[in-house]
């Protein structure tokens, strides 16, 4: 299983983000799947003991999207156009979470993904299908990605 790349300041990934949750990705190649285990500490909560909805969001919407680069190929970044997030349990925090992600579908542009949130006994709390799509261009201006490309990297 090959680690995926982390950037400096992403909410979810960012290695110097202080507020953010530090997440590593894994390829696994023979599931075909993208995952990452964490412990959502209670700072992320909405009700007391239970996940923040929107941060349920972000874990399936960043862990689906990753899913395209099971490939290898790390440089090719997808952004999210459509997320559609069910809730089936309250997720709960101060518990080891395993987020997966995989590929229903893929092009050179676009791709339709899916992920999911797993306690430790496999219950499923939440899931995602999500629409990704190749930014264009622009969306690296504006974003000013070129600067904080030599940040995105495997950390071992």
């Amino acid at each position: 299983m090959d680690k995926q790349p982390t950037s400096r300041s992403c909410f979810l990934c960012g290695r110097e983000n202080d507020i953010g949750l530090k997440m590593t990705w894994y390829n696994d190649y023979e599931a075909q799947q993208v995952f990452s285990e964490l412990i959502v500490p209670s700072g992320f909560n909405g009700y007391p003991g239970v996940v923040h909805g929107g941060i349920v969001a972000a874990l399936l919407d960043e862990t689906s999207g990753r899913a395209v680069m099971l490939n290898g190929e790390h440089d090719g970044l997808f952004i999210t156009t459509k997320l559609e997030v069910k809730y089936h349990l309250p997720t709960p925090t101060g518990q080891v979470l395993r987020v997966v992600g995989w590929v229903v579908k893929q092009n050179s542009r676009f791709a339709h993904v899916g992920a999911e949130i797993r306690l430790s006994d496999g219950t499923v709390t939440a899931r995602c299908t999500a629409s990704v799509a190749r930014p264009p261009r622009k969306f690296f201006e504006i974003t000013n990605w070129t600067n904080e490309e030599e940040h995105w990297r495997v950390d071992e």
